[in-house]
């Protein structure tokens, strides 16, 4: 049995892989658990313990896979960042779970075990060279280089959600304006949802109505829900974060010329419509040799995929 963990900025999740007869791994248990708010890292360890005790029934794991959703020194087993959950400030998660579990770990970034998940297992299983985005609470990125995930000289690359795309824009925790996961991620639109009901309060009846007038209760998934109902005002919202997206990825395609950009989390199960609009703003936004070269693929895995990256990290 091999464990998969997943800490996530709202949720972790745990899950056990077994092979069968014929070699192929299966997913054969998963127990999820939401975080409640202002949970911290503490929390979030115990909470994963918890699941994976509860998965093995006394059991040993063969070894533990680990997605991260933060910035990852993975030949360190490093963590050394949360932007999401506070108290996750270098801690050597890798030797800390291995000592608890008494079984060898392996642990990267979210992005990047998602992309290996998806590049095994999933969208990318026939493109050697691809770039995997996660939009979800934030929004990070992991590439797979001639079929190896690439992580750069200090182990910080994919971090597309940090690059800037409007210097203008809305500060972003790192310290500076306009980053992709300030215009793109599932906090940004709730954001922009609040600042565009407080501003005009004739706007956005569906909105309004999801969550009865009470501003606090924005979430990214409310404003998709409210665009699949027909408000207007939510319609904006999802376009506008789908084609800042979409800017970026075509400076990721002009500087790196990945064979797929493979879109995964939460933000991505927005339909065909916001995946159009990405689409439309990475041709818009790439040198006219590649305009036809643009292919943006929903992730195979879901939610699933740092699970199953997870698994492949051990195997």
């Amino acid at each position: 049995m091999i464990l998969a963990f997943d800490f996530g900025g709202t949720k972790n999740t745990c899950a056990a892989f077994t092979r069968n007869d014929a070699g192929a791994y299966q997913l054969v248990a998963l127990e999820r658990r939401a975080s409640p708010p202002r949970a911290d890292g503490a929390y979030d360890y115990a909470v994963m313990r918890d699941l994976a005790r509860g998965l093995l029934q006394g059991k040993t794991p063969s070894a533990i896979g680990v997605s991260f959703g933060g910035l990852v020194r993975a030949s360190q087993g490093l963590v050394v960042l949360s932007h999401h959950v506070a108290g996750w400030e270098n801690i050597f998660l890798r030797d800390r779970l291995a000592a608890e579990f008494q079984t060898r770990v392996e642990l990267d970034n979210d992005a990047n075990v998602a992309a290996l998940g998806e590049a095994r297992f999933g969208a990318g299983r026939d493109c050697a060279n691809l770039l995997y985005i996660t939009v979800s609470t934030g929004v990070g990125g992991g590439w797979i280089l001639d079929g190896k995930p690439y992580r750069g000289a200090n182990e910080l690359a994919g971090e597309i959600g940090h690059t800037v795309i409007d210097p203008h824009g809305p500060p972003c925790m790192c310290g500076r304006r306009g980053c992709v996961e300030q215009m793109a991620s599932g906090r940004a639109i709730a954001r922009m949802a609040r600042q565009a009901l407080e501003r005009d309060p004739r706007r956005g009846e569906i909105l309004r109505a999801r969550i009865d007038n009470d501003l606090t209760r924005l979430t990214g998934l409310v404003v998709h829900q409210a665009d699949l109902a027909g408000d207007a005002l939510a319609r904006e919202l999802m376009t506008h974060a789908a084609r800042s997206l979409g800017f970026a990825i075509g400076n990721m395609l002009c500087l790196m010329n990945p064979a797929r950009v493979i879109l995964g989390g939460g933000v991505t199960h927005a339909g065909e419509h916001y995946f159009e609009n990405v689409r439309a703003a990475a041709r818009a936004n790439v040198i006219p040799e590649l305009r036809d070269a643009v292919d943006v693929q929903p992730a195979q895995l879901g939610d699933d995929a740092p699970l199953w990256g997870a698994c492949a990290l051990v195997i």
